[in-house]
């Protein structure tokens, strides 16, 4: 169990047929995609990513979260190649029932550039500005 805010979450899946009733009113795009955003325990944003209805049916079934990639098209299941993976705490859909909100119990970092959250280009008035720094290089992760 992890803590979530006073409470202790443990990410209990649905059975198959509950699973495939959430999936069939889910509002996919043209593309078949709906978005999904990952945040920590603690609120932190940590990334935005794609799902499509096999990656949602398989986060939802397992609790380890899975995603579509688009540039390789083909399921990307977070953390196989980085160690970097997320465990489904909660899952929540939008009023419309086109976009996702995973909380996940996050295992390193979860940015592709060795950063806790991909959300780290600060708005400033004298332009972007990096929040963070790479916690680990991104040849670490991916052994490049």
């Amino acid at each position: 169990m992890v803590p979530f805010g006073d409470a202790f979450v443990t990410y209990l899946p649905p059975s198959s047929g509950v699973v495939d009733d959430i999936i069939s009113q889910v509002k996919f795009d043209s593309d078949g995609l709906i978005s999904a955003i990952a945040q920590d325990t603690d609120g932190t944003v940590l990334m935005l990513a794609w799902m499509n209805a096999d990656s949602l049916k398989e986060t939802l079934t397992t609790g380890r979260v899975c995603y579509w990639s688009r540039s390789r098209q083909k399921l990307w299941r977070k953390g196989e190649t980085s160690g970097q993976q997320q465990k489904l705490l909660a899952a929540r859909l939008d009023c419309d029932m086109d976009a996702v909100l995973l909380t996940v119990r996050q295992t390193g970092v979860a940015c592709h550039t060795g950063r806790r959250s991909c959300f780290y280009h600060g708005v400033t008035p004298d332009g972007l500005r990096d929040t963070s720094r790479p916690e680990i290089s991104p040849e670490d992760l991916y052994g490049r």
